[in-house]
Parts: C-alpha cells; sequence; structure tokens
C-alpha cells in the first residue's frame, strides 16, 4: 500500500504564511502527480494545485500568485507554500498521489492523506 501523510497545518490570521508537506511512502512502483485539495465546511473538495513528474503546475484561479507546489520526486514529497491567506482558505487540505503501487505496476490509482486542517482568521 501507498500512505501519504501531511503536516503544516494549523491557524493564522489573514495575510500570513504557511506551508504544508506530504511525504509518499511504501510500495511505490511510481508516482505520475502529486497535489493538493482542500475541502472548506459544507462544500466539495476542490483541487487546489497539482503538478505532475517533469511537468508544470497547475493552480485553481482562486489561489493562483499566491500558493506554490513544489516537489522532489527523488523523496516523492510535495509541499505548499500558502502566502496572503484568506479566510475562504480555511478547510481541511488533502495531499493526492496519483502513481501505482509496486503489486500492481499497470494499474494507476489514486491515493490519499488523512487531511491536515488550515484555518485562517480574519
Amino acid at each position: 500500500q501507498v500512505q501519504l501523510v501531511e503536516s503544516g497545518g494549523g491557524l493564522v490570521q489573514a495575510g500570513g504564511s504557511l506551508r504544508l508537506s506530504c511525504a509518499a511512502s511504501g510500495s511505490i512502483f511510481s508516482i505520475n502527480a502529486m497535489g493538493w485539495y482542500r475541502q472548506a465546511p459544507g462544500k466539495q473538495r476542490e483541487l487546489v494545485a497539482t503538478m505532475i513528474t517533469g511537468g508544470s503546475a497547475k493552480y485553481a484561479d482562486s489561489v493562483k500568485d499566491r500558493f506554490t507546489i513544489s516537489r522532489d520526486n527523488a523523496k516523492n514529497t510535495t509541499d505548499l507554500q500558502m502566502d496572503s491567506l484568506k479566510s475562504e482558505d480555511t478547510g481541511v487540505y488533502y495531499c493526492n498521489a496519483y502513481g501505482r503501487e509496486s503489486t500492481r505496476p499497470r494499474t494507476g490509482m489514486n491515493f490519499w492523506g488523512k487531511g491536515t486542517l488550515v484555518t485562517v482568521s480574519s
């Protein structure tokens, strides 16, 4: 199995910054993309940012120019630097990876972390 573990959430004032980190471990065959989703109270989970291996990053319009995603492909990690935070950024942030387990190398799968809470106070 592949496990994703997030860290770095917390409480911050509007205008502040937080950095989220995620590490993938376990029976990894390959990871094609890693990214971040979030779910605000009463809303559906939405894409925040994602980065494919060897490719460019993609951001939700609401976070462009404020959030920056980075990856270390060798370590199977991804970070999300969040600046100029707004109250509407509040939610549970989930790390996501799309890849293949070593036990099923022909099957692409989505893997999810358990989430980390980000609260932005206004």
